[in-house]
């Protein structure tokens, strides 16, 4: 199907708005009247922007507070709308988005306002335009899109039609299988966007607090499979009113928001499969050879055939990674960190043949330091993370498809393969496969044992993210990946409130929490932590301890918090007192974990989890997030 963005969605001035649309990949705009106004160029300059663009003009909007009022404001309205008529036809555009009334004059008439619809729309057609006629969640009368198609159906004028938008229909919890009662020709627009589920007057969540699709918790994929079974032709359009967005540069607003469509329609098509079914558009033609990957729905040919039927070429399904195959880690300075990793019980185990990284490793643990010339000037941070994948070319084929940007990789003659795409937070992501030798054939053993044998594997990473790209982070993680998104949480810190969410995949194995901080000035903001899983905490601590390793001091107040609220073992709780451990259970199991001090902008966690516990202990971030302030500013950082 053919995309659409609003320009209000994102920032900057219209030229840049139509350009970062353009390169994003958008087929067509909605131009925001606002956009038009200032805007230095005429309609005529904007129309031939567009055309040499490739974008169309698919909407302009909002033409507001037209209908069910006396006729003298009627008479009114209808020459503000002659000049928007004329403005749309000489942009280019042939469709206008009438919005139900807030005026406090518009009176509960659905005759009178069916009238004057009517008449509007007749004064559409002398133009060649179309009126788009779209319930507001907060009308004044009319504020569900069922009320508003009925309005539309009794006006029954050709010029006529519904525009439907997600948040409108989906944010007062109106049933969306009614839409397919009408016809699909008479919804002349379809307007995408997503939000989280807050408690908050309607008006203040719609202006500020919407994303694109897949962000939120919305069900835009269900809404839009009853729009398509209407036999509905038009572009999927997103139109998305957030302050992050208007204030985040305007091209990778874009990609995100392309992105997120392309996820959308993949989640249509591909899941949607009762519906195919039942109209007979898939059949089982299975070849002997050919079946389905473990965990899906459908074989290859039976993917192409779902995306042909509903018109949508998708992108490579979802390779779904498998463990941690590494973190990288770069520095400036590696005695610090390596002295840090000692005292954890890693060794050095080898070193890369042509290249100044050293693999770290305890278990199935491995930490890469990286002390290459081209990072010295960034400081002591986590900057890839290898990702095992049982398909690393298809996965990488999907980042690509989904618009991650590839990275290209200086690779001498005998290095293995590795495709790797950034993050939106510029972490590099590489997909490695399972199969022995792989990456790590690059490295040459230098024969150190390990230290110990208190770490197992890593748990999960910690990444910050900047605060525009928090929404990008967590999309471009489930769609690129494959991982599952869980629900947000907010933590207290000692300066604002820091905002965080986990992806990971369904067995626990990948586990990645993405966190936007409170305050951009604060450097404990913009630190990322690995997590190492222990199955013995207390004992980890301790070795870590002796070793010379300095771990991050809790108050006391936590633990006489701690014994009011849990029932410990005799001296479990004063050898968390001594350690520093936290503490944490739920109907799962217990969770134990402690921190290392940071060395540049990482530090370690030591986790100990019972089984079943997923969780990643938020009831003791706000504790930590204290503590490594106090340990900051005691340092005299």
């Amino acid at each position: 199907m053919r995309t659409s963005i609003a320009t209000v969605s994102l920032s900057g001035s219209l030229t840049e708005k139509l350009t970062a649309a353009a390169r994003a990949g958008f087929d067509g705009v909605e131009i925001f009247e606002n956009d038009l106004l200032t805007a230095p160029l005429t309609p005529e300059e904007i129309r031939a922007r567009c055309a040499d663009l490739g974008l169309t003009v698919d909407l302009y909007q909002p033409l507001r507070d037209i209908e069910a009022v006396p006729a003298e404001v009627f008479a009114r309205n209808l020459r503000r709308a002659r000049h928007t008529f004329e403005v749309t036809r000489r942009l280019g555009g042939d469709t206008v988005l009438v919005c139900s009334s807030v005026d406090p004059a518009a009176v509960d008439d659905d005759a009178l306002a069916a009238a004057q619809l009517g008449e509007l729309a007749d004064l559409a057609a002398d133009f060649g335009c179309r009126v788009a006629y779209e319930a507001l969640a907060w009308g004044r009368h009319v504020s569900t899109y069922d009320h508003a198609w009925r309005i539309v159906e009794a006006a029954g004028r050709p010029a006529l039609g519904t525009c439907l938008d997600s948040f409108h229909i989906l944010s007062r919890g109106s049933d969306p299988r009614g839409i397919e009662d009408i016809p699909g020709e008479k919804i002349f627009f379809l307007q995408l966007a997503d939000a989280p589920l807050p408690a908050m007057d309607v008006l203040q969540w719609s202006r500020h607090h919407r994303c694109f699709p897949g962000q939120g918790g919305f069900d835009v994929a269900g809404l839009v499979r009853h729009v398509l079974r209407t036999g509905y032709a038009g572009p999927l359009s997103l139109e998305v009113f957030n302050d992050v967005f208007r204030q985040a540069e305007a091209g990778p607003t874009a990609v995100d928001a392309r992105r997120s469509l392309l996820t959308l329609q993949e989640e249509v098509t591909l899941r949607d499969e009762g519906m195919l079914r039942d109209e007979g558009m898939l059949r089982d033609e299975r070849l002997p050879h050919e079946e389905a990957t473990p965990g899906a729905e459908f074989t290859p040919r039976e993917e192409v055939r779902l995306q042909e039927a509903a018109g949508v070429a998708g992108p490579p399904a979802a390779v779904v990674p498998t463990g941690f195959a590494f973190a990288e880690v770069v520095t400036p300075d590696a005695e610090p960190l390596a002295g840090l990793l000692r005292a954890l019980g890693f060794a050095r185990t080898a070193r890369h043949r042509g290249k100044p990284v050293d693999l770290w490793q305890q278990g199935e643990a491995r930490i890469l330091v990286n002390t290459g010339a081209a990072v010295r000037r960034d400081g002591t941070r986590l900057a890839a993370v290898g990702l095992e994948s049982p398909d690393p070319a298809g996965a990488a084929r999907r980042a690509e498809a989904l618009l991650a940007p590839v990275l290209p990789r200086r690779r001498a003659p005998g290095d293995a393969p590795l495709d790797a795409v950034a993050a939106p937070d510029g972490t590099e992501l590489f997909f490695c496969g399972t199969r022995p030798g792989g990456w790590r054939a690059d490295f040459e053993d230098t024969g150190h044992a390990f230290a110990s044998t208190d770490v197992r594997h890593i748990d999960h990473l910690a990444l910050t993210q900047p605060w525009h790209h928090f929404d990008e982070a967590v999309l471009f993680h489930r769609a690129v990946l494959g991982l599952r998104a869980e629900d947000s949480v907010d933590v207290a810190d000692p300066y604002g409130l820091r905002r965080s969410r986990a992806v990971s995949n369904a067995d626990g194995t990948v586990r990645i929490a993405l966190t936007v901080g409170a305050a951009p000035t604060d450097d404990t903001v913009h630190a990322q932590h690995i997590a190492l899983a222990t199955d013995d905490v207390v004992a980890a601590a301790r070795r870590f301890r002796d070793a010379g390793g300095r771990l991050l001091p809790i108050p006391a107040n936590y633990y006489d918090d701690l014994a009011a609220r849990f029932e410990f073992a005799d001296g479990e709780l004063e050898a968390y007192r001594e350690l520093g451990i936290l503490y944490d259970r739920d109907e799962h199991g217990a969770l134990r974990h402690c921190y290392t001090r940071t060395v540049g902008r990482v530090f370690f966690e030591l986790l100990q989890r019972d089984p079943g516990h997923r969780g990643y202990g938020a009831r003791n971030a706000p504790v930590r997030l204290a503590a490594q302030h106090a340990a900051q500013t005691h340092a005299g950082v």
